[in-house]
Formats: structure tokens, sequence, C-alpha cells
């Protein structure tokens, strides 16, 4: 298996179990993988690229640590994060808050659980996600969907979906 930024993380564990140990070591953040809940749904969406990001860390950078402990040759270049302005509808008052590790703690899937609260909102409303780690994959399931999503860090992680239409 060749690593890259769009490797999936479930994928890469399946594969390289030891590889959570390391993970782990490199960033301490990491010890969500432990979390069955957790492995059995975001891990198998989201990318390195995304988990380096949740991480706080250079895409880049991770990539080429596992690469390494892999016996790959490391990467070259820049993956660029994407980052937009932030977005002025998320100074509206969210109609929900959830909090992303007490949903993991309660054996819960933050994505499912952002999904049902959507179901019961109007367009235009917002749901605010306090964690303390940035919900990649989350932010981007809910853009593919249609609605805003924006994450910002804080002391701790905020992310808004704003519900589109």
């Amino acid at each position: 298996m060749e690593v890259d930024f769009d490797t999936k993380v479930g994928e890469l564990l399946d594969r390289y179990p030891f590889l959570e140990e390391e993970l782990i070591r490199i960033n301490p953040r990491f010890k969500k993988l432990k979390n069955p809940i957790l492995r059995r749904t975001v891990a198998r969406i989201a990318t390195l690229a995304q988990a380096a990001r949740v991480g706080g860390m250079d895409p880049l950078e991770l990539v080429n640590k596992i690469r390494a402990l892999l016996g790959q040759l490391p990467l070259e270049g820049e993956r660029t994060k994407n980052e937009a302005d932030e977005p002025a509808w998320i100074a509206k008052e969210p109609k929900v808050i959830l909090y992303a590790n007490e949903l993991l703690d309660e054996g819960k899937n933050p994505l499912a659980e952002v999904s049902k609260t959507l179901k019961e909102l109007q367009p235009g409303d917002l749901i605010l996600i306090k964690s303390d780690f940035c919900p990649q994959p989350l932010v981007e399931e809910m853009q593919k969907r249609g609605h805003e999503a924006y994450c910002k860090e804080d002391k701790e992680f905020f992310t808004f979906i704003l519900k589109g239409s």
C-alpha cells in the first residue's frame, strides 16, 4: 500500500495495525483512534490529510512520518490546507449545540447525531459542535450534502454547520 494524503486512516490501520500506537506517539490527539465507534465510522472516511488537520499537524509531516515507518520514501512538496476566511454566518445564534467528545464517550457517532439534528431544523439554522479536535471529515461530509460548514480553533474547536435548503 502506497501511503499518501488520500490514504484512509481505517484502511491504513487495517493493513498495518501496529501503526495505531505509532500514530499516538506521533501525536497524542490520535488516541481517539482507540475509540471503537470512531474507528468504525470516522476512520473509514477520514484521509491522512484530514487526520493531520484534526491533530493540528502539517499533512506532509504526518504522511512522511508514516511512510518512514513503512520503509517508503518521503513525499516532497506541500499540501495546501484550503483554509478560507471566516464566514460571517458563524456569528448567528446556534439553534443546537453538540459536544462531540461527550457523544463519542457515550458511544455515539457525531456525524449521525448531526444528520439527525439537521432533519429537525429549518434551512438557515445553525448547529455548533464543540470538541477538542477539528472534525474535518464531518465538515467535508456536510459540505458535500449542501450545507455550509466551518471549523475554527480558539482554545477548543468550534465547528459550525449552517443548514442548506
